[in-house]
């Protein structure tokens, strides 16, 4: 199961959530709370291949067809 979650920087939540995956701009992605991407927002395949990657790590004995 993956997961996403957003948070708004405005909020007391947001500013928290920033701090503990010690982002340090905007935006940022992180999976399972490791810094992926910051300051940018990657395209749709290159943020597809890095969840799939991080997956199959998780899980090896799962196969997934695209």
């Amino acid at each position: 199961m993956i997961e996403v979650s957003e948070w708004d920087m405005r909020t007391m939540e947001g500013v928290k959530r920033f701090k503990e995956i010690r982002a340090k701009s905007l935006p940022s992605i992180a999976m399972e709370d490791e810094i992926v991407y910051s300051s940018i927002i990657p395209g749709q395949e290159i943020l597809q291949g890095e969840i799939l990657k991080r997956f199959q790590n998780n899980n090896p004995t799962q196969i997934i067809q695209l």
